[in-house]
């Protein structure tokens, strides 16, 4: 008989089992997959986002859903305490860009070698291949679980079983399915950080293309409902890379009834009026040439057959014939380069889970039920998420850490 069962090998469930067996508590680990940290190896493009090394307030304005719940996780374990962390455990890390956090050697098995260390040294039984296909409880507190067709008494179960997005990984829902049968509320659950796809034909010949430093808006009809500045990638269906993704999930909820239009500024550290002095000499240089050879210091190859097919300006033109109004309505189109956003993509391709298991029905000191006592949650099963950065990740670290001590 264990002291604590935890369900999940991921990155909440590995970090509370070393801190639950860090406090004396003899731990058993399960995990439905072959290998710990399934899906935490393909994260940050198999780089592993670590957490994101702002201030600790900063974190909570990037929290999409249910920020005030995470104070007292956040607090408990911040992303100072897990950068120590995984460097004491043998994963040394960089702040790259945005202040985002990787190991040095930019391999995500480096951060589950890490827990994995972590895990031997303070004797936590690890159970592969472990399918949890119940939990018992009785009287209002847990007794129980039920894997491999195995009933196996415990003192508490500590459910980290993700969210619902890449499934492949094993994130299936079942946690939502115990949580349930246990009597929480478990939100509707759709794909957060996650693509999005576009109604314009013109968007998929682009596909491939990256745009590094882009001002990215998008609306609900009049109304501004995301900002950002950075990078962003065009699909064969539609659009991705970390801002739109981050966009993803401020839009989720709205773009399910009617479309949004994204709006892009091509040209973010050119005001229209520095942008139209620089066209004018870029066309001075290139009076004689058609206006279709005129833009290959602007933009990218691929994008100009999209930029004058959009500008309406005859492509044989030549650039000394081009009109004052011409050029102008060219520098509006650059600044508000605009398209419809029709839907998102599916789990399949979402980093994450928007929705999960109802924060009123969590103690958000001990991440215990309010409903079922010696029932714990952390991690993507909870209904909270945040945007791109490895603000994701710290969630699974802090409310994986706080339920593991609150044992």
């Amino acid at each position: 008989m264990a002291d604590v069962a935890v369900i999940g090998g991921g990155a909440a469930g590995m970090m509370a089992a070393v801190a639950a067996a860090a406090r004396g508590h003899k731990v058993s680990l399960y995990e439905k997959n072959d290998k710990l940290g399934k899906k935490l190896y393909i994260t940050g493009k198999g780089r592993c986002n670590v957490t994101n090394a702002c201030d600790t307030q900063d974190f909570f304005d990037s929290v999409v859903t249910n920020a005030k719940f995470l104070y007292s996780p956040l607090y408990t374990f911040d992303n100072n305490m897990v950068q120590s962390f995984m460097e004491e455990w043998g994963c040394p890390l960089k702040v790259e860009r945005g202040n985002r956090v990787f190991p040095v050697s930019d391999k995500s098995s480096d951060v589950i070698n890490a827990l994995h260390k972590a895990l031997r040294e303070n004797n936590v039984e690890i159970n592969l291949n472990s399918h949890v296909t119940d939990i018992l409880e009785g009287n209002g507190r847990i007794t129980g679980i039920v894997a491999n067709g195995n009933a196996i008494r415990c003192g508490s179960v500590i459910v980290a079983t993700g969210g619902f997005s890449y499934p492949s990984t094993g994130s299936t829902g079942e946690g939502h399915a115990f949580a349930a049968k246990l009597g929480h509320t478990v939100t509707e659950c759709i794909p957060a950080l996650v693509p999005f796809v576009t109604k314009e034909e013109w968007v998929r010949r682009l596909q491939g293309l990256s745009l590094r430093n882009c001002g990215v808006c998008v609306y609900d009809g009049a109304k501004k409902i995301y900002e950002d500045f950075g990078e962003m990638l065009f699909t064969h269906f539609g659009v991705s890379g970390p801002t739109v993704l981050s966009a993803s999930s401020y839009a989720a909820e709205i773009i399910k009834k009617r479309p949004l239009r994204l709006v892009l500024d091509l040209k973010p550290a050119l005001d229209e009026s520095r942008l139209d002095a620089r066209i004018l000499r870029d066309f001075e240089e290139a009076k004689n040439k058609k206006f279709v050879n005129s833009l290959d210091k602007l933009f990218p190859k691929s994008l100009i057959p999209v930029i004058i097919e959009r500008s309406k300006i005859a492509p044989d033109i030549r650039v000394n014939e081009i009109k004052r109004e011409q050029r102008l309505a060219l520098v509006r189109l650059i600044k508000n380069f605009d398209m419809t956003l029709t839907g998102l993509r599916g789990f399949n391709e979402a980093i994450i889970t928007h929705g999960g298991i109802n924060v009123r029905e969590i103690d958000s000191s001990t991440m215990e039920s309010k409903l079922v006592k010696g029932l714990y949650f952390a991690g993507e099963i909870i209904d909270v998420d945040a945007v791109t950065g490895g603000f994701n990740l710290q969630i699974a670290w802090s409310t994986g850490y706080l339920a593991g001590i609150s044992q």
